[in-house]
């Protein structure tokens, strides 16, 4: 993108909203438009702002999680990123499943944080690596028997969603199928199609469930 990113930063710590703040503004192309410290707060900012990208706390006043639900019930576009420490499986599949579009662990570096963010402001998602794979295995148990949704994907298509579950970023797979980075783009927008799903993230999971029926 080449106009600057629009962001805002909800968290109870001060201090840590500033290090981002500081971090992201020396990095540049990101133009800060808000700071909040508590759910109330970040509500306020999507009103006011309407940020291009909301990072949201999960610990703090009001809950991180009940503020991503109340936004988005309001503001269905709004893109909502929650940075945390929290690493629960239920907080992770609670924030997904109400439409936040990455989930980020505050130990992440300031370069990885502006990537992340670049993404998400072109529509993309993100799940820390870290708990990617833990959430694969661990996060949805299935329940209703239903066909195999992958069966309509061709066989470059479930190769891809395959790489892209394993926690690969479009440039990384293309780099492992020697493709271009726009042809995985290409091939992934098919596959959120066909899957009838909203990101990467829960077009993985799909894939997840999918596996786990079989």
């Amino acid at each position: 993108m080449t106009e600057r990113i629009r962001i805002a930063i909800v968290d109870d710590h001060p201090l840590f909203r500033e290090g981002v703040a500081r971090s992201l503004g020396e990095i540049g192309g990101f133009e800060l438009v808000g700071e909040g410290a508590s759910a109330e707060d970040a509500e306020r900012l999507v009103r006011a702002s309407a940020p291009d990208v909301l990072l949201l706390d999960i610990s703090m006043p009001g809950g991180g999680l009940n503020a991503l639900t109340a936004i988005l019930s309001a503001a269905p576009g709004q893109k909502i990123v929650m940075l945390t420490v929290s690493e629960t499986n239920a907080d992770v599949a609670q924030a997904l499943k109400a439409g936040a579009r990455g989930y980020v662990l505050k130990g992440v570096g300031s370069k990885s944080l502006a990537e992340i963010l670049r993404d998400v402001a072109n529509g993309q998602s993100y799940v820390s690596p870290t708990l990617s794979a833990r959430l694969l295995s661990d996060l949805l148990q299935p329940t209703n028997r239903k066909p195999d949704p992958l069966s309509q994907l061709t066989g470059r298509e479930a190769e891809i969603l395959r790489l892209v579950a394993e926690g690969l970023s479009n440039k990384e797979v293309a780099a492992r199928l020697s493709l271009q980075e726009k042809t995985v783009k290409h091939h992934m927008t098919r596959v959120l199609a066909k899957l009838n799903v909203r990101n990467r993230t829960e077009a993985a999971l799909l894939m997840h469930e999918a596996r786990e029926r079989n």
